[in-house]
């Protein structure tokens, strides 16, 4: 199962042709929803901890205070919100594409 969005490249024949050759499904994505997303329910949420109360002189420094965080994440952290994609994409459909409230 394949999620993307709606951009041009997406959905290009060229595009939809190789993912048929591929045999791969592809999965409708909601306009926007932050509930699949997983910048906005898995990264960011962790990103504000590491980076709170921590302030930066020039923009260099905040730079690299995030390669930082993306450095300190373990290889289970990246995949856990993989993984978290086909249940939250669930649960948005369950839920007729209303926002989850955890």
């Amino acid at each position: 199962m394949l999620l993307h969005d709606n951009a041009r490249p997406h959905v290009a024949k060229a595009t939809q042709e190789k993912l048929q050759e591929l045999n791969w499904d592809t999965v409708p994505h909601p306009p926007y929803s932050p509930d699949i997303a997983p910048s906005d329910y898995h990264l960011f949420r962790p990103l504000k901890m590491f980076l709170k109360e921590k302030r930066f002189a020039k923009y260099e420094d905040l730079k690299m205070a995030v390669f930082d965080f993306f450095d300190s994440q373990s290889a289970a952290f990246w995949k856990k919100g993989i993984d978290d994609l086909p249940e939250r994409w669930l649960t948005v459909v369950t839920n007729d594409v209303q926002y989850i409230v955890n």
